[in-house]
């Protein structure tokens, strides 16, 4: 979302009562999410600011340029966790951008730092390079898609795993069969169920809508549990590591 759409939609979602804004460079949309923010009314220390930068600034020097960059567009102090968007291996330099996170974070200038897309190979890299161990990895997971094995990574290194994409976009999942028979019976719609899934295993799901009422529902999750019947048929959905976007390709990677 960008312009209009995107201010409008986050500074509902703030007085809403959501507190976690997850945006990118990439997104071209920090100067809207910056505006919302500001305007919502909701002080600045009680919202959780994430962004991501770029393979081009795959550096030390790099990250700092961006993440300065950042500020500037949103208008904001400081952001409360930065990614790197994607690890670029064909680039090659994504221990030397991690380099550059570590440094913001012993500098105080940011409160977090963590990654995106990577695979627990790409992990192993950076920690074994640094001795810093990322606070946050935001990986491509919905039930169908549910990553079990860096989940299983994240979990024996303290990495908290962020679900990007978590009701599964364009694959169908909130009609699927299964989903819709569940909702069903908790008197839930397919997305709120999806989301509950995500929250019972202790994921932090960020997903996207503009329209007040999805909004709305997206937030309505917490009132409810699901049967461990219901979380086992979910898990029976996974489609395995293969159907995620592969972030060693070429083509995948901002």
């Amino acid at each position: 979302m960008v312009g209009d759409e995107c201010e409008d939609a986050v500074r509902t979602a703030l007085q809403s009562g959501y507190r976690l804004v997850d945006t990118a460079f990439a997104y071209g949309n920090e100067e809207e999410v910056g505006r919302a923010i500001r305007s919502s009314g909701v002080p600045r220390e009680e919202v959780f600011v994430t962004s991501k930068f770029n393979k081009e600034s795959h550096s030390v020097d790099g990250v700092r340029r961006a993440y300065d960059a950042s500020l500037r567009r949103m208008g904001l102090d400081y952001l409360d966790l930065y990614l790197c968007h994607w690890p670029v291996p064909q680039l090659d330099r994504y221990v030397e951008a991690w380099e550059g996170l570590v440094q913001l974070l012993s500098e105080g200038a940011v409160r977090a730092i963590g990654v995106s897309n990577f695979t627990p190979a790409h992990l192993e890299r950076i920690i074994d390079a640094t001795g810093v161990v990322p606070d946050v990895n935001q990986i491509q997971l919905s039930p169908d898609i549910a990553r079990q094995e860096p989940r299983r990574y994240h979990e024996q290194h303290g990495i908290a795993t962020e679900s990007w994409s978590p009701l599964g976009r364009s694959s169908g999942l909130r009609d699927h069969p299964t989903v819709v028979r569940i909702a069903a019976e908790a008197g839930r719609s397919p997305a709120q169920i999806i989301l509950r899934w995500h929250v019972e295993n202790s994921l932090v799901p960020v997903p996207q809508a503009a329209d007040p009422r999805w909004i709305a529902e997206n937030l309505a999750i917490f009132d409810f549990s699901l049967s461990p019947a219901q979380l086992a048929e979910l898990e029976r959905l996974d489609r395995g590591e293969g159907a995620a976007r592969d972030s060693d390709a070429p083509e995948n990677g901002h």
